[in-house]
């Protein structure tokens, strides 16, 4: 299998020496190097990573890479083995090695992390309060004119609890074409509007968090083999605090 899977890296960091990766200085367009391939070559969007994050990184692997399988991680997200309780160097020996890739994708087309559960809000209510409340109705009334047939997938998946997150994939090459043709053909329309109304209050990676949401949405009801995968973060997270930012936005915001 020629799989090709990108890590989205805004800085010098570890990485993995296992072949597979293709770690990527997404963003790079005007900025000094650090030693990594960027995404101002050839077809890109580098010089907009501000507002798209790691979607920069995916939209010139897209246009610039061929492969048999693409996917993403990031610089300290990788799917692997789950261990809780592993120290950082115990971790990085869980991230998924090329074997462990090609066994999940012998039965699968598409690999993506393990859905995050909200538990007590919608992913409507979620981005909401964490992002603000004009994307979603903009971005659902595109969709409506672009894509009528996904509008019910839309409703759907914003009524839900669970989200698959991080915009971490590995799927075969043919489907993420079909996918990023949507997703950016909506981003692209959507920061249309966005520039036409002014930017002054532009949300920080809007389009990166947008995105989020729509991969869920496109593929809601279609028939790939999808399985999901645990992530490991090689860094401590802080789950109280994380946790109080949570509630906070969620009973106290606006």
């Amino acid at each position: 299998m020629d799989i090709k899977i990108i890590v989205a890296a805004h800085k010098n960091y570890w990485f993995p020496s296992d072949e597979i990766y293709f770690p990527l200085h997404v963003g790079k367009a005007g900025k000094k190097s650090f030693g990594l391939p960027g995404d101002d070559t050839g077809e890109n969007i580098s010089a907009r990573n501000e507002f798209y994050s790691e979607l920069t990184g995916l939209y010139w692997a897209w246009k610039n890479l061929s492969c048999d399988y693409l996917g993403l991680c990031h610089y300290r997200r990788y799917f692997g083995h789950k261990n809780f309780f592993a120290n950082p160097e115990e971790r990085k020996k869980k991230i998924f090695s090329r074997r462990d890739y090609e066994k999940l994708l012998a039965d699968a087309d598409i690999i993506l992390p393990t859905k995050r559960n909200y538990y007590i809000e919608t992913v409507r209510e979620q981005y909401e309060h964490a992002h603000g409340e004009k994307d979603l109705p903009a971005v659902e009334n595109l969709i409506g004119e672009l894509y009528p047939d996904l509008s019910k997938n839309f409703s759907e998946v914003m009524s839900r609890k669970k989200l698959h997150l991080w915009n971490m994939f590995v799927m075969r090459k043919e489907i993420a074409d079909e996918y990023f043709s949507f997703l950016f053909d909506v981003l692209f329309r959507y920061e249309e509007q966005v520039d036409a109304e002014g930017r002054q209050d532009e949300k920080f990676r809007r389009f990166g968090y947008i995105s989020e949401r729509l991969l869920d949405v496109w593929l809601c009801g279609k028939n790939f083999r999808v399985v999901e995968a645990d992530v490991i973060n090689l860094e401590k997270i802080n789950w109280i605090k994380k946790g109080g930012e949570f509630l906070k936005r969620k009973f106290f915001s606006g």
